[in-house]
């Protein structure tokens, strides 16, 4: 049993998602471009492309959004040119973060990313200073209430690496980062419905936040994410509302 707070967190990023609907469009936009440049156009040879063609038709993004997109990655059409940058720094209590950019200006995007953690409490740190503390997989996220025998067996039966009942009653169910998208789809067809499926980096020990402490730490998380560069922001801690 872990993180009380953990479906608080969730919403309040879904709600932030929700929020900003024309980021989100324009990050998975950059995703897609980059992941088709990196590693070519078809999703059935490219891992990381159709799970950011995945996350994109999950925010109902049109269809032409996504071929251009491919394309501009492709060569196919004009487009800009963006770099892959990971940033790792500490916010309020020496609580690990990792800031994951693309971005066509190096320069803008480390002097942006330095100011949200200098104004707002926190400390850009050096490379691999807290990377070692997360790892690399999938996270699907249900509600509190949900069905946890049946997903816990379908988890299983499926080859996820683990499945954790948080103290709220939210199930998270961890996997192989290849293994991602076909366990997630899989809990489609068996209409277990989930709040959230993303890959991501998760701490392997978290830190929980409260009052003042927690308010400034979602602070400098909610800075960094309104940042243009910024496609994603980790972390380990855990804020109570």
């Amino acid at each position: 049993m872990a993180g009380h707070s953990k479906w608080a967190n969730i919403q309040h990023r879904k709600g932030r998602q929700d929020a900003k609907r024309g980021k989100i469009f324009t990050k998975l936009i950059k995703e897609i471009t980059v992941s088709a440049r990196m590693s070519g156009g078809d999703p059935n040879f490219n891992p990381r492309l159709r799970a950011a063609i995945a996350a994109a038709k999950d925010e109902n993004m049109p269809a032409e959004n996504i071929t251009r997109a491919i394309k501009r990655g492709t060569g196919e059409l004009e487009g800009v040119n963006y770099e892959e940058i990971r940033y790792e720094g500490y916010g309020i209590n020496g609580a690990a973060i990792i800031v994951d950019c693309l971005t066509d200006n190096k320069n803008r995007a480390v002097a942006d990313v330095r100011h949200a953690f200098s104004k707002n409490g926190g400390n850009l740190g050096t490379d691999g200073c807290v990377a070692f503390m997360f790892k690399h997989c999938g996270s699907i996220f249900f509600a509190p209430e949900s069905n946890e025998e049946e997903i816990m067996e379908k988890a299983i039966d499926l080859g996820a690496e683990d499945v954790e009942i948080n103290e709220d009653g939210s199930i998270e169910v961890i996997t192989p980062p290849n293994d991602f998208l076909t366990i997630k789809e899989a809990f489609e067809k068996e209409n277990l419905k989930f709040e959230m499926a993303e890959l991501t980096m998760k701490a392997d020990n978290e830190v929980e936040l409260s009052g003042d402490e927690g308010t400034k730490m979602q602070k400098i998380l909610d800075v960094l994410d309104d940042l243009d560069d910024v496609q994603e922001v980790y972390t380990n801690a855990v804020i109570e509302n």
